[in-house]
């Protein structure tokens, strides 16, 4: 939607702006409701030039003045990018006595149980940068002794001199006694300075001391490399007239002033699928809508994610790295652990930029190689040879044949059928029947992903509605939703953009976490407890913006006796007593029945962690971006479409769908994206502009 043509100097501007691995996509709002959506190709490796570009292009076509952007929101994989590709900075990690190996010790769990050729991710610190102190901190908190002044300086020398810039400190049972680390890690950064140092009791003050190290270490890991583009990226928008503060979007949701961001960059691993999470929550709640999957394609992988009753699912440690980002404790192994808040969305190597190939057995495969933003796929015309799924919904017809993203992409057709040619001739098949054999395979990967949210949850995917999103969601949402027995697809209006659109209505988040200890045995004990950590959450939030109303909630990590991973249950509203209490353990019982299929009883009930998360709500709601953009009419036409057979498929704007359903084939542009509405299913348009996909028919084993 264009705005006017000449700057108003009266106007305030929201812009937000988010990267994906072959789009970046920026969306500004202007005070009145107007949306500017900009898709501009990323630019590898320096990603905040796309960003600058992105918001340019946005406010030029706005007419607006960068001076007035009142507020400026980042979603990034800066950080899961120097994780995935191993190119972050050199670690050390000071640990104490005997502890040196505990990165490689790990759990010794093995993701993929009978595959005997795996192999653990590498460590992020080799063995010769762990460096061990002569100290203890017993279990109770006491120090037995503490670390000696002259042996950390010694320590300090050896790091100095292997050329160290990154430090990791996590001594054993530092949770119980965190005073000892800090001091630490302050004498470490006063002996090395300019070298970035974390203790690890202040990014997760928890027990197990392999997630917490393993947590600390990757702080450190990224940490150089996130400051560096954070500073640059607020240099180039200030050098650009933006003067706005940087907002980033972290793992668990909620917005983040960039310079704790830079103090922990662990809390953004996760900041692109999370803030298009946000969206669908925000869209959830305005429809009223009880359970809801999310599912995000973009350039490079695909995501799903489950908002239930409102709120998406919160877990307090995952794993990146090893391929892909887990969450589920039955595929944990294959990356590195992270003890921080993250959205629960499971990942797979499935995305339009994915690349076609066959194995050794002459079988298909889709990714999780990705030809990325450049080259890109074939079809761009931009060197790129490497067969895409991009160039498979080209030549299946799906896609346009002259241009995406409004015009900025050209797509040369012949190109992309260029490249589907050899898979077909190793298939033994024509090229539309490959690319079509790819489809189905890609559908049949992201599958899975909705399922780890959903069945793997103890979550019938038959009772939810999914939200296809992303530049390519909206041409497997269907497929998907037709292999799950999911009835019903939304394709939101600026589905391409979701993500930033997340941004522009996420709220500002904060989050604390503290063990539980002997000494909170009471409920008196532990609700001080509580109000200590409410307090430091929300002058943190006061302290970003004065003028804030925090709203805090409370959150018990909750186990039964003898097991080892815990459930979040969050416990009601009220001066904490025997009935709250008793109330949010018939919480946890009721989300384990849920997960596992089964509970226990009150006497079992064990509390791991405290949480506080304040919140601080985002006045501008979803319901103020879903207008229909002005632009969206062109005349209908026809192209061929592959389906089982090849038919003769209408291609239409979202704005030419009306309330009545509309019997597919039937493809849908718009100009962040592409809605296919197979054969068998029906379109409409809602009030809110969602393009509304139902079956007639569904699978009949949906949950299997």
């Amino acid at each position: 939607m264009s705005g006017t043509t000449h700057p108003d100097h009266s106007e305030s501007w929201r812009v937000a702006a988010d990267i994906g691995g072959t789009f970046t996509d920026v969306i500004a709002l202007g005070p009145d409701g107007r949306v500017v959506p900009v898709k501009v190709l990323s630019t590898p490796p320096g990603f905040g030039g796309g960003v600058l570009e992105g918001t340019r292009l946005a406010l030029a076509e706005a007419g607006a003045l960068p001076s007035r952007v009142e507020a400026m929101l980042h979603a990034t994989t800066v950080a899961t990018n120097a994780i995935l590709e191993l190119r972050g900075a050199r670690t050390a990690l000071v640990t104490t006595r005997g502890f040196r190996d505990v990165l490689e010790l790990g759990r010794l769990r093995r993701p993929r149980l009978y595959d005997l050729s795996w192999q653990p991710p590498t460590p992020l610190v080799p063995r010769r940068h762990r460096f061990e102190l002569d100290q203890r901190i017993t279990a109770d908190g006491h120090l037995e002794p503490p670390a000696d002044t002259v042996e950390l300086a010694r320590v300090a020398d050896r790091i100095r001199a292997a050329g160290i810039e990154a430090v990791a400190v996590c001594l054993i049972n530092s949770h119980a006694c965190p005073g000892e680390e800090m001091r630490v890690a302050a004498e470490l950064r006063a002996l090395l300075p300019g070298t970035y140092v974390t203790a690890s009791v202040d990014i997760t003050p928890q027990m197990r001391e392999y997630e917490r190290t393993s947590t600390a270490v990757v702080n450190s890991y990224v940490g150089p490399q996130v400051h560096d583009y954070v500073t640059a990226l607020g240099e180039g928008l200030r050098a650009a007239g933006v003067r706005a503060p940087l907002m980033i979007m972290q793992s668990g949701g909620g917005l983040l002033d960039a310079a704790s961001v830079v103090g922990q960059p662990v809390r953004i691993i996760e900041s692109g699928p999370a803030a298009g999470v946000i969206a669908v929550q925000k869209l959830a709640r305005l429809m009223g809508l009880d359970s809801v999957v999310g599912f995000d394609m973009g350039g490079t992988t695909a995501k799903a994610s489950l908002v239930e009753h409102g709120e998406p699912f919160v877990v307090g440690d995952y794993e990146v790295g090893g391929g892909m980002n887990i969450t589920r404790a039955l595929g944990k192994g294959a990356g590195y652990p992270l003890r921080v808040p993250s959205i629960d969305i499971a990942e797979v190597g499935a995305g339009g930029g994915s690349i076609i190939s066959t194995d050794v057995a002459g079988s298909l495969r889709v990714g999780p190689d990705s030809a990325g933003s450049r080259p890109g796929p074939a079809c761009y015309g931009n060197g790129g040879t490497s067969p895409t799924l991009t160039d498979a919904n080209v030549v299946l017809g799906y896609l346009s044949q002259q241009a995406l993203a409004g015009g900025r992409v050209p797509i040369r057709a012949d190109l992309a059928r260029q490249a589907i040619a050899p898979i077909a001739r190793a298939l033994g098949l024509d090229v539309v029947a490959a690319a079509r054999g790819a489809y189905e395979v890609a559908a049949s990967s992201m599958t899975k992903a909705v399922k780890a949210v959903t069945s793997e949850r103890g979550r019938d995917p038959r009772e939810a509605v999914m939200v296809a999103f992303g530049g390519a969601g909206p041409l497997y949402g269907a497929a998907i939703a037709r292999e799950l027995g999911i009835d019903t697809v939304l394709v939101p209006v600026y589905t391409g953009l979701f993500s930033s659109l997340g941004l522009l209505v996420a709220d500002t988040e904060r989050q604390a976490v503290a063990p539980y200890r002997p000494d909170l045995d009471t409920v008196d004990l532990l609700g001080a407890e509580f109000d200590r950590m409410a307090k430091d959450v929300t002058e943190a939030l006061l302290d970003a913006d004065s003028t804030a109303h925090p709203q805090v909630h409370r959150i018990l990590d909750m186990r039964y006796r003898g097991q080892r991973f815990e459930l979040s249950v969050t416990v009601p509203d009220g001066p904490l007593d025997d009935d709250l209490m008793a109330a949010a353990r018939q919480g946890f019982h009721a989300e384990h029945q849920r997960t596992y299929g089964r509970c226990g009883t009150d006497e079992l009930v064990e509390i791991v962690n405290l949480r506080v998360r304040g919140r601080v709500h985002n006045p501008v709601g979803i319901e103020h971006l879903l207008n229909l953009p002005m632009s969206a009419s062109r005349p209908e036409t026809t192209r061929a479409c592959r389906f089982e057979h090849t038919e003769p498929t209408p291609v239409v704007t979202r704005a030419a769908l009306s309330t009545r359903p509309r019997p597919g084939p039937l493809v849908v542009e718009d100009m962040d994206s592409t809605t296919l509405v197979p054969p068998g299913a029906t379109a409409h348009r809602d009030r809110f502009n969602n393009i509304v996909i139902s079956w007639q028919t569904t699978a009949p084993e949906a949950s299997s």
